[in-house]
């Protein structure tokens, strides 16, 4: 079965939710799969498939890279870590890779609420990704 065959649920989804500037490409052994959404519950939404595919994303042959366009209007947040930076994941899970972090007392974008334990953020520098819920507070 090839990456585009067993991920074939993912692709179709992102299609049908009109992620645009979509890309699908395939290249040592990894699914590429980039583009923009234009809700982060569109975001989370292929999260919930892949992790469906491919539970706790173990494989390692699959690279979602799917960024979120900002509503101007969207809910802050403040870092509130103890004396630590927050981590940014890739994806909802302590197993993701890092992407970034932001400082502790920095404000963050909401771009939504994958579930209680996971947001989907974006930072002042631009990175997005998922963070836990219990270090961000409500500006």
């Amino acid at each position: 079965m090839s990456l585009q065959e067993k991920y074939a649920k993912l692709i179709q989804t992102a299609q049908s939710e009109s992620v645009r500037n979509l890309q699908v490409r395939e290249q040592d052994a990894v699914l590429y799969i980039d583009g923009e959404a234009s809700t982060g519950a569109t975001k989370d939404k292929l999260w919930n498939i892949y992790n469906e595919i491919d539970p706790d994303f173990r494989s390692g042959d699959l690279i979602l890279n799917i960024n979120v366009g900002v509503d101007p209007n969207a809910t802050k947040l403040k870092v509130t870590t103890v004396n630590s930076n927050l981590n940014i994941r890739k994806g909802p899970g302590k197993d993701q890779p890092l992407l970034g972090k932001s400082a502790h007392n920095s404000i963050v974008t909401l771009l939504s609420k994958y579930n209680n334990d996971w947001f989907l953020i974006r930072n002042e520098q631009g990175v997005e990704g998922y963070s836990s819920s219990q270090y961000l507070t409500q500006v």
